[in-house]
């Protein structure tokens, strides 16, 4: 099946938050990001509800944007308690090794903490949690072309298998090895 729409990338990806100025200023001093735009509203311009909200924006580096809603008026915000913490996050990509260990410094001199850098094979990451409780990861690349090229060549077959046996498929064994390291 084909697809007649061509996207152009992501808008911007939106999340809730406790507190807006809170969270942009976390996100400046923690991860530099630029707080480039903001909208408040008293009724939802899709719905038409009244609903007062500050919807703040954010550049996360190469067009990129981070947003967050806070909204005074809705319940206390939560998470999906059936989903495991360590499952909904947001990635951020860094330039190298160096620069992800320099990450985790600046992040623990600030009181944030950190886990990792866990190895996954062709990146590696660490992973904390923002003031509202959104986990974060950054990841540097590590692999190589042919290990990409590898993983785009199985990822059918794995998907395939899964889909069969809800078991991890091992088409790329090589992965876990490095990743063990």
């Amino acid at each position: 099946m084909t697809s007649p729409i061509k996207l152009g990338g992501v808008h911007h990806a939106a999340y809730r938050c406790k507190d807006a100025k809170e969270t942009v200023e976390w996100y400046e001093a923690m991860l530099g990001m630029t707080y480039t735009t903001a909208f408040a509203e008293d009724h939802v311009p899709s719905t038409g509800e009244y609903d007062p909200y500050m919807h703040v924006f954010l550049d996360a580096g190469n067009g990129n944007i981070l947003a967050f809603f806070e909204l005074p008026n809705q319940p206390d915000m939560g998470r999906d308690e059936n989903t495991p913490k360590w499952v909904q996050h947001l990635a951020f990509k860094v330039g190298s090794y160096d620069e992800l260990v320099g990450a985790k410094a600046h992040l623990e001199a600030n009181g944030v903490d950190v886990l990792g850098p866990t190895h996954h094979g062709i990146f590696k990451s660490i992973y904390f949690f923002d003031p509202n409780g959104h986990r974060v990861e950054l990841a540097c690349d590590i692999g190589t072309d042919e290990q990409y090229a590898e993983l785009a060549r199985v990822a059918p077959l794995m998907l395939e298998e899964w889909s069969r046996t809800k078991k991890a498929p091992r088409h790329a064994d090589w992965l876990h090895q490095a990743a063990n390291e």
